[in-house]
């Protein structure tokens, strides 16, 4: 009898320090979905990457992706959170928001502050002018020996770029989103407007050819970027999950379609690059 009552607690300790291991091992965010609480996914408006739509569904290629493998992995009920730029990470690290869709480049200073998934889009740097281009603005490099004026939003990755191309901290004004890149440009408070290919191609359709977009090829290879969704570091087993799922779904002939109108092709694919070596190279 002693035998069996000390096998039952034996067993039971067992069972209870596998349960509080286990409670242990579960981010934040697991914590929220055992809890019923919805994913929050946020998001800045950053066409085609993600933006809300008049009713504030989450649209844009990042959201659509996102949403998709989501519901891959048995998650559907998701709330939209539309921020600024620059409220992305610190809206993330103060738990305002679970999953960050916002088509953020991972970058070595990022990665310190943010868990980034395997990366889902290739994206490359570009540069909205006036029609004809007259500053002959092609890279960073030519920002720096014009002395052009560039703008470009609020804690975009084309800062980083642009300073270490020589372009002085003097010509490079901040701004919280594309409208107000937009605007500088048109007004000519500014030379160039900077972003991604994506978001200035979609700023230079809007102004009927009063603006462009720079040519992307002329932009050198190590001005590349890749693109990941931000999780909290303290949820890397879900993050874990996502890849995996996120692995399955990247460049299937459903996905593309989903984020074809959004002007992802598969030409915007990542390739065989790494999170981990974007960290360490970016």
């Amino acid at each position: 009898m002693r035998s069996r009552i000390l096998k039952g607690i034996f067993a039971g300790c067992v069972a209870a320090l596998m349960a509080a291991t286990t409670s242990a091992s579960a981010g934040p965010l697991m914590d929220r979905i055992n809890a019923g609480e919805p994913i929050r996914i946020g998001f800045a408006n950053e066409i085609p990457f993600a933006y809300p739509a008049d009713d504030g569904s989450p649209k844009g290629f990042v959201n659509v992706f996102t949403i998709a493998v989501l519901k891959k992995m048995g998650y559907d009920k998701i709330e939209p959170v539309q921020t600024e730029w620059g409220g992305l990470i610190p809206g993330l690290k103060a738990n305002r928001f679970d999953i960050i869709t916002g088509g953020m480049n991972i970058l070595k200073s990022r990665c310190e502050n943010v868990a980034f998934s395997e990366p889902m889009a290739k994206v490359g740097d570009g540069f909205v002018v006036a029609a004809g281009n007259p500053k002959k603005i092609t890279d960073y490099k030519s920002i720096a020996d014009s002395g052009a004026i560039m703008v470009t939003g609020a804690g975009y990755s084309n800062i980083e770029a642009a300073k270490a191309a020589g372009v002085p901290e003097a010509n490079i004004m901040q701004v919280p989103g594309p409208t107000e890149i937009l605007a500088a440009v048109k007004a000519g408070r500014a030379d160039a407007g900077a972003g991604t290919y994506f978001t200035v191609k979609q700023l230079a359709d809007t102004t009927d050819g009063a603006l462009e977009a720079s040519d992307p090829d002329a932009m050198p290879e190590d001005s590349f970027n890749w693109a990941g969704i931000g999780f909290r570091k303290d949820d890397q087993d879900f993050l874990d999950k996502f890849n995996a799922a996120e692995k399955e779904y990247l460049g299937t002939p459903d996905m593309l379609a989903a984020v074809a109108e959004y002007g992802y092709g598969k030409g915007s694919l990542p390739g065989d690059v790494t999170t981990d070596w974007v960290c360490a190279n970016r």
